[in-house]
């Protein structure tokens, strides 16, 4: 008897598995994207640009792995209520953007930045803020064009030097089996069902349909596998571009009570570097939740003060 229900019952499982999919389809449909796309040459990434302009410098916001913009949907909410001017995108075949040519190693993310930037019709100098492995990309991109910069946030960021750390390689190893996974899960559309599992920061409306999107999609976990395969050579095209320059104002921002360690020293050397830097830890946070609406006002207050410039105060 047992034997004859199973069939039924595997049926059953994947008829709910079938239709739970068909309903994310549907509500991912149900959502635009937010923003616009400019065209870098070829390509186009989508660009979601919010608050008013005015003389204090425009924020650029960079997502760390898996991410895009809707990663900063609550913080871009909460600096149009201070007043700022704040950009994030999508990288290349992330989010709603078109894909880009490989590797998507530092170089090929900063060249892409690079271009937005100048098709954007954004002016400059710029905060940058980037969120975990986006900070490999900001450290690139900042050495490149130093001439953009008024000051940089980083928003629990993983920094080059991490990569020689004592079970860094481990932790980078097993990083990049979790995102060979889900390449394949989502290549093979086995995450749909998952939709309403997609927000683990902490969104508005908008940016968690927009997060959701991308959690679903076969397209970004493959783009993502690509990026997290050249996390080695980001951090050392990284490295290579040399350090920060000690004038420009420099906020980390990290979740959770303060610790020590080689991983912590590494994140908090650039703030510890600059003339006009400081760490915020803010206890109670995780690496996610730091960009949320729970959490993401200390992560907002952050960047004001680097906006303001040396010397401000919350």
């Amino acid at each position: 008897m047992a034997m004859r229900a199973l069939p039924v019952l595997m049926l059953i499982v994947v008829a709910a598995w079938g239709a739970a999919a068909a309903a994310a389809e549907v509500a991912d449909r149900l959502h635009g994207p937010r923003g616009e796309f400019v065209d870098i040459g070829r390509r186009r990434l989508r660009l979601v640009c919010e608050g008013p302009r005015s003389d204090a410098p425009t924020v650029w916001l960079e997502a760390g792995a898996f991410g895009g913009a809707a990663d900063f949907a609550a913080i871009q909410q909460k600096l149009t209520g201070r007043g700022l001017r704040s950009c994030a995108y999508d990288r290349a075949g992330m989010g709603y953007s078109d894909p880009g040519p490989g590797p998507r190693d530092g170089a090929a993310i900063a060249g892409d930045l690079a271009k937005l930037i100048a098709a954007s019709g954004e002016r400059g100098p710029f905060v940058f803020a980037g969120h975990s492995m986006a900070g490999l990309y900001l450290r690139l991109y900042t050495a490149r064009h130093p001439d953009q910069v008024a000051g940089l946030v980083l928003i629990d960021a993983a920094m080059p030097e991490m990569i020689d750390a004592p079970g860094a390689q481990q932790f980078v190893d097993r990083f990049t089996t979790l995102a060979r996974l889900g390449a394949a899960v989502g290549s093979l559309g086995l995450t749909k069902p998952f939709y309403l599992m997609g927000d683990r920061i902490g969104l508005p409306p908008e940016g968690r349909a927009e997060k959701r999107h991308g959690f679903v999609s076969g397209r970004q976990s493959r783009t993502a596998l690509a990026e997290v395969e050249s996390w080695r050579a980001a951090a050392q095209q990284a490295a290579a571009a040399g350090p920060l320059d000690p004038d420009w104002p420099v906020a980390v921002v990290m979740a959770g009570p303060a610790q020590s360690g080689a991983w912590t020293e590494s994140r908090e050397a650039p703030a510890q570097a600059s003339r006009a830097g400081f760490v915020d830890h803010v206890e109670g946070a995780g690496h996610r939740t730091l960009l949320g609406l729970v959490h993401g006002d200390r992560t907002a207050a952050a960047i004001q003060r680097v906006v303001a410039g040396p010397g401000a105060r919350d």
